[in-house]
C-alpha cells in the first residue's frame, strides 16, 4: 500500500527565483496525504541551501542534490523516489491550480484502471502576463480515441500519472530533449487509458533560461523523425507539440532580450500572484468534465 495518495515532484537547477515562488505556493497547499519530492541538479545559485533548509524544516519530504546527466535523468530520479499512488510533475516556473489537480486525482482514484489524466491549460508570457492563451488537445485526444490516429502529443505540464502504470509506459527517455513529447506519443501508442479533463490545471509560463527554449531546430527535426517512425505519428500542426513549440519560440526571444538588456527587472512578487489568481478564475468559470469515451 502506498504511503501517500499524491506525490508532487520537482526537478530544477539554478532557478532559485522561480523555485521559491513555486515551492512556497505548493507548501501552502499540500495536504497531509501528499508528499513533495525535489531533485536539484547540483545548483550554484543558492537553490541547494534553500532546499536543504526546507528539508530540515520538514516542509519537503524528499530531497537530493547531485549532478544530472540531462533533464529526463533528473525527472526520472524524482519519479523513482515518489511514494504516492499518483505522480504530478511540478515545473519550477509554471503556475498550478491544486484544487483542479485534486479533482483529476479524485477521478483517477474512483477509476483505478486509468493510467493518465491530461487537461486544458493556459500559457502566459512573463514579460506580458496580461495576454494569455488557452490551449487544448481535446480534438487530438478525440481523434486518437476514435482510432483515427495511432498516437498524439501532449505536454507533461498538465499530466497526472498513476505510478503503477510506469511499469507499462516506462520513464522519460533520456535520449530525448523533448522528453514529454516522446512520453506522450509512447503512452498513447501503447493505448494507455487516458482521461481528458476539460478544466484548467496549469498555466505554462514562458521564462528565460528554461531548457525547452534552448532546443535547436536540428534537434527538433531529428526527434520528430524518430517519433514519426517509432509511434506512427502523423503530426497535427507541428512535429512537436504546440505548447513546446511556443515555449521554444518565446524562450529564445527572452534569451535575446536578456543578452541585450541584462538589467531588465521583472517583479516576480507582483506577477506570479496575478497569474495564480487568473488560473483559479479560469478554472472556476470553465466547463469541467472528464472525457473518457467518444
Amino acid at each position: 500500500m502506498s504511503e501517500y495518495d499524491l506525490s508532487y515532484i520537482i526537478s530544477s537547477k539554478n532557478r532559485l527565483h522561480f523555485l521559491k515562488i513555486t515551492l512556497n505556493h505548493l507548501i501552502q497547499n499540500v495536504h497531509p496525504n501528499e508528499e513533495i519530492v525535489v531533485i536539484d541538479g547540483n545548483s550554484s545559485d543558492g537553490s541547494k541551501e534553500y532546499l536543504q533548509k526546507l528539508f530540515k524544516e520538514n516542509k519537503i519530504h524528499q530531497y537530493i542534490s547531485e549532478t544530472d546527466e540531462n533533464q529526463a535523468h533528473g525527472w526520472n530520479k524524482a519519479m523513482l523516489l515518489a511514494r504516492g499512488v499518483l505522480i504530478k510533475k511540478i515545473i519550477d516556473d509554471d503556475v498550478f491550480e491544486y484544487n483542479a489537480i485534486r479533482r483529476c486525482a479524485d477521478f483517477m482514484f474512483q477509476n483505478p484502471d486509468y493510467d493518465l489524466c491530461i487537461s486544458n491549460s493556459l500559457t502566459a508570457d512573463l514579460n506580458n502576463p496580461i495576454t494569455l492563451n488557452k490551449n487544448t488537445r481535446l480534438n487530438e485526444f478525440i481523434q486518437w480515441r476514435k482510432g483515427v490516429t495511432k498516437s498524439f502529443s501532449f505536454s507533461d505540464v498538465y499530466l497526472l500519472i498513476r505510478r503503477s502504470s510506469l511499469s507499462k509506459i516506462g520513464l522519460f527517455n533520456t535520449q530525448f530533449v523533448m522528453m514529454d513529447w516522446e512520453f506522450s506519443l509512447r503512452a498513447s501508442y501503447l493505448q494507455c487509458k487516458i482521461a481528458y479533463y476539460t478544466g484548467y490545471t496549469v498555466m505554462g509560463v514562458n521564462t528565460p533560461g528554461n531548457i525547452t527554449s534552448k532546443v535547436s531546430k536540428e534537434t527538433l527535426k531529428r526527434e520528430g523523425k524518430i517519433g514519426s517512425l517509432a509511434y506512427e505519428y502523423k503530426g497535427d500542426s507541428s512535429n512537436i507539440s504546440i505548447y513546446s513549440k511556443l515555449k521554444i519560440k518565446i524562450g529564445k526571444i527572452f534569451y535575446k532580450k536578456n543578452q541585450s538588456q541584462k538589467n531588465q527587472f521583472i517583479n516576480f512578487s507582483e506577477v506570479y500572484p496575478t497569474l495564480y489568481r487568473t488560473l483559479e478564475e479560469t478554472e472556476l468559470q470553465s466547463d469541467k468534465n472528464f472525457i473518457v469515451d467518444v
